[in-house]
Parts: C-alpha cells; structure tokens; sequence
C-alpha cells in the first residue's frame, strides 16, 4: 500500500541568501559560512563549506561534466544554525522592526537584537 504524501506547511525561516551564519549544533558545530540557498518547504538552508558529502558522478561529455569523486554541499536544518550579526559578530537572534519610509510608506526590517543593528542590507 503507497502512503499518501501530506502537503507540510511552509517553515518560516529568517535567512536569506548570503546572510552569515554559524552551526550550532551536528557534525559541523562552530563552522561558519555564506547562505547559499533557502527551502521553505522542507525547512532546510545550503550554507558554503558546511555539510559536505561525497558525490560520485558519471562522466557526461555532453555536458562537460567530468567524473569522479565531487563533494558538495548538503542542506543543513535551519534550526541548527543561527545568523552572525555584522555590528557585533555574535550568534544572535533575528527580531523584526517596522521601519517607515519617505512617502509614507513601511518596510519590515530584521534586527540584531544583541545590538540593534539591521541585518538588512539596503
């Protein structure tokens, strides 16, 4: 009998694509690294030069792709890592502010909340 798959809600996750962030907890405890990718869906963030696995991979002459033995990334939970600010270089936790903008408008800015800095880049 085939199980029927269950559509997960989305995880809301504070990262963004080249965000600073440090591994708090698994194999790769206390590694620091880029934010390359963000998946909403299963929860998961690929950071540079954390998580590394083997991939073995068929030559492919087609598409220039050489065999062999390559290691890459793979995603790591977003719960086990925590963005570093850039004000005060610590592992810090995200708060969210309302900014108001010339015109009258609003932007949603996340915020250190060790030292109050913008983890936004403008």
């Amino acid at each position: 009998m085939a199980l029927a798959k269950q559509a997960t809600k989305a995880v809301r996750i504070d990262f963004k694509k080249e965000d600073t962030v440090k591994v708090i907890s698994g194999r790769d405890k206390g590694k620091t690294g880029r934010v390359l990718r963000v998946d909403h869906e299963t929860g998961k963030v690929l950071v540079e030069h954390v998580m590394m696995i083997k991939r073995h991979t068929r030559p492919n002459p087609a598409k220039q792709i050489k065999g062999g033995i390559a290691e890459r990334e793979s995603p790591i939970q977003a719960s086990n890592v925590m963005i570093v600010c850039p004000g005060c270089g610590k592992t810090v936790r995200v708060a969210h502010h309302v900014d108001h903008v010339a015109g009258g408008k609003t932007r949603r800015v996340r915020v250190c909340r060790k030292c109050n800095q913008t983890l936004d880049k403008k």
